[in-house]
């Protein structure tokens, strides 16, 4: 991975106006946030540049007002809930660049903190508009991005303003990094990955990019039907994408050839309806599955061998849950490996990181989170990372 400039690089920056994009695009209910985990993630970047002495200004998006001024998405409706998390209070300032916002950045003094309306509100930040661009960063000294969720995106605030003023990794971002690295980037052999969730078509381009870079591949949820039917398996009723056999068979044969091993689950848990605990519950052997069942998670036999995978590896990567998760009894197998690896994590042999909002859902329900290397809440950018792909957000940090 390219290097890139962190906080620690950055001289006296006493009263020095920096520009620092944060993710605040939080779940709202009645007026207040539900969920203030991207607060707490940037909380330490925005308080370690105020007790530097910089004025901090805060640059976000909310929801997709498209361009346009909404009086329902401005960040101003977030402004208490990230006041709390920083035990300070802020300054909200209804534009981004122009006379009132210099005005009002010129109030501020160091240490203090002011929050920008919301970036998306001019069209110029989604067209990545240079003159957009520089207008924000003619309030500025130096530019600070610690909204790796928005890397994916070549926006005049993610990506723009890089290019026009010093650049630096946030806190948040830098740990996101260098967890990244060291799961696909530079990673410790052998690799394995987890993937999971239920359409191959939303997870193809994963697939391709990673038998070229793991030694294990584990493929579970509805996916792995489609799989099994590739290889001739009849799944009865389960969720199966059977449009895409031909292409499950040629990512298996570039595993091959990459010397990559799929492995696909060789017992199953089943039942003739979706439903918790149901009577039809039963497990058996991928080719006993009958043609009016489903097959809902992984069997116990598979995730056993799945365990001792894990236990000859130093790296792993996981994007997407074993089963069905959110009903019992088919969260097993995901609870169940999610354990092993939270252990091989705490024993020092694996390097673990995860990503996507189904799999940060699934690790909290098996109670894992706090034992794993690293989890991503970013999910389009966790995904394209997964892909390959270059992040503008991130190549635009780049020394």
């Amino acid at each position: 991975m390219a290097s890139f400039n962190t906080l620690d690089d950055l001289g006296d920056v006493t009263g020095k106006v920096a520009l620092v994009r944060v993710d605040l695009n939080l779940p709202m209910k009645d007026g207040s946030a539900t969920d203030v985990t991207r607060v707490e993630a940037v909380k330490p970047t925005i308080l370690e540049l105020a007790e530097k002495g910089a004025k901090v200004i805060l640059l976000a998006h909310f929801g997709r007002p498209g361009g346009k001024r909404s009086s329902a998405l401005s960040t101003s409706f977030v402004q208490g809930d990230v006041e709390k998390v920083l035990g300070k209070e802020i300054m909200f300032i209804p534009e981004v660049s122009g006379p009132v916002a210099e005005q009002a950045i010129g109030i501020l003094g160091p240490g203090d903190i002011g929050l920008m309306d919301n970036v998306r509100f001019w069209p110029g930040e989604e067209a990545n508009d240079p003159a957009f661009a520089k207008g924000i960063a003619a309030l500025g000294d130096f530019y600070v991005n610690d909204a790796f969720s928005a890397a994916h995106r070549a926006h005049a605030s993610t990506e723009g303003l890089a290019h026009l003023l010093p650049a630096y990794a946030g806190r948040a971002m830098e740990k996101e990094l260098t967890a990244l690295d060291a799961a696909l980037g530079n990673p410790e052999t052998p690799v394995a990955a987890v993937v999971g969730g239920a359409k191959v078509s939303t997870k193809l381009a994963v697939l391709e990019n990673l038998v070229g870079k793991v030694q294990h591949l584990i493929i579970g949820g509805g996916m792995a039907n489609t799989f099994l039917a590739a290889k001739g398996v009849d799944v009865g009723k389960s969720l199966c994408e059977h449009d895409l056999t031909e292409t499950a068979n040629k990512i298996m044969d570039e595993a091959d050839h990459a010397g990559c091993t799929v492995h696909l689950p060789y017992d199953v848990v089943v039942a003739k309806e979706f439903a918790a605990n149901p009577p039809s519950l039963r497990t058996c052997n991928v080719h006993e599955v009958a043609a009016d069942e489903m097959i809902l998670d992984v069997g116990p036999l598979a995730v056993e061998a799945l365990g001792d995978v894990l236990k000859t590896c130093r790296t792993l990567v996981w994007n997407g849950p074993m089963g069905a998760f959110e009903i019992v009894p088919f969260d097993a197998a995901t609870v169940a490996l999610a354990r092993t690896a939270a252990a091989l994590t705490q024993e020092g042999s694996l390097v673990s990181v995860a990503g996507g909002g189904d799999t940060v859902a699934a690790l909290a329900h098996a109670g894992v989170t706090e034992d794993v290397t690293y989890i991503s809440t970013a999910g389009g950018a966790f995904l394209e990372w997964m892909e390959g792909k270059e992040l503008p957000g991130v190549s635009a940090l780049s020394k």
